[in-house]
C-alpha cells in the first residue's frame, strides 16, 4: 500500500541531533501501516518545491508516525532544517521501494554504516535483532559530531565498532578495517549490509569479496518520481539495468558498477550549487528584512 493522496503531514517532533542533523518525527499512519524496513519516502516541501526520497528510520505505530533523519546539504534540506514541530509537509508519498527480507540464520549480520547512511542501516539492524539474530554493527562518520543514533546502534547489535577519521570518537580509522578484521575472524557471515557514501559501500564490498562474503548495499542514485517512470535513479548490476526506487533500493553490491553510478551522481553538481546559492540568497535577504523591521 503506497500512500499518494495524502497532503499536509504535520510535523511532531524535529530534534537537532548533530551538525547540520535533524531528526524528525511525521505523521503519516497509512505509511506507517505498510512499511517494511529498508522502505523509503519522498517529499515535497510545498507546491514549488523539489522531491527527494528519504529513508524512513523507524515508526512508531502507536501514533501513526515515521522518523526521518535528515543532513541538510542542498536547497530542499536546508529549508526543511528550519521546519519544526506544528509545521507542515505538503506531500509525502510512500512507502516505496522493497523491503529487505528479514529471516533468522545461523551466521551473524554485520551491519556497516557510514555517516548519514547510519540512519538508514538502523531499521535493518533492529529488525534483524528483534528477529534473533546475531548482529556486528559498524558504524564510523569523519568526525563525532557527523555520528548519529549511537546508543540506537549499539543497543541492537550483539557486537559494536565505532570510528572515526579523526579519531574524535571512538577507534580513529575506516570503517572498512573493522569489516576486514570481522570478517577474517568469523570465517563465515549471514551478509554484510554496507550503507554510507557510494565511494564506502565501494570499498566495503570489495572488502567482503575478499572473503567470500555476500553484502548487500542501499543505494542513492538521483530520483524524481519514485515510480520507476523517470529513469534517474537507473544502476547498472552486470549486464541489467535497475531502478533504485522500485528494484531496490538495496542491491547486491558485488554486481554494482560503481564508477557509473558515481559518475551519475555527480550530472548535476553545478546545478545543485546554484539552486542552494540562490535559496541562501532569499533565505538572507529576509533575514535582513525582518531584523529591520
Amino acid at each position: 500500500m503506497t500512500d499518494f493522496l495524502g497532503t499536509n503531514f504535520p510535523i511532531l517532533e524535529a530534534e537537532v541531533i548533530g551538525e547540520d542533523l535533524t531528526s524528525y518525527w511525521i505523521a503519516a499512519p497509512d505509511i506507517v501501516h505498510a512499511y517494511g524496513p529498508g522502505q523509503f519516502v519522498i517529499i515535497r516541501l510545498d507546491e514549488e518545491g523539489e522531491r527527494i526520497p528519504l529513508t524512513i528510520v523507524d515508526v512508531d505505530r502507536e501514533r501513526g508516525a515515521l522518523q526521518l533523519i535528515v543532513q541538510a546539504v542542498g536547497r530542499t534540506t536546508a529549508q526543511m532544517a528550519l521546519l519544526k514541530a506544528g509545521d507542515t509537509i505538503l506531500d509525502v508519498v510512500g512507502p516505496l521501494g522493497e523491503a529487505i527480507p528479514i529471516e533468522k540464520k545461523d551466521d551473524a549480520f554485520v551491519i556497516v554504516g557510514g555517516g548519514v547512511g547510519i540512519a538508514p542501516i538502523y531499521p535493518k539492524a533492529k529488525a534483524l535483532k528483534d528477529a534473533g539474530n546475531r548482529v556486528i554493527t559498524i558504524i564510523g562518520a569523519r568526525t563525532k559530531d557527523l555520528l548519529m543514533l549511537v546508543d540506537a546502534m549499539e543497543a541492537v547489535s550483539d557486537e559494536f565498532h565505532l570510528m572515526t577519521d579523526d579519531g574524535s570518537a571512538g577507534r580513529k580509522g575506516l570503517v572498512t578495517e573493522p569489516l576486514d578484521e570481522v570478517l577474517g575472524r568469523e570465517g563465515t557471515v549471514a551478509e554484510v549490509i554496507a550503507v554510507g557514501p557510494p565511494i564506502m559501500m565501494k570499498f566495503c564490498t570489495l572488502t567482503a569479496l575478499e572473503h567470500d562474503a555476500p553484502v548487500l548495499v542501499s543505494l542513492n542514485p538521483i530520483m524524481i518520481d519514485g515510480t520507476g517512470m523517470c529513469g534517474g535513479c537507473r544502476v547498472s548490476l552486470g549486464d541489467e539495468v535497475k531502478f533504485a526506487c522500485v528494484d531496490g533500493p538495496c542491491f547486491d553490491g558485488a554486481k554494482i558498477d560503481w564508477e557509473e553510478m558515481m559518475t551519475r551522481l555527480g550530472a548535476y553538481k553545478a546545478e545543485e550549487k546554484e539552486a542552494m546559492d540562490h535559496w541562501c540568497r532569499i533565505r538572507d535577504g529576509a533575514a535582513a528584512e525582518g531584523k529591520k523591521a
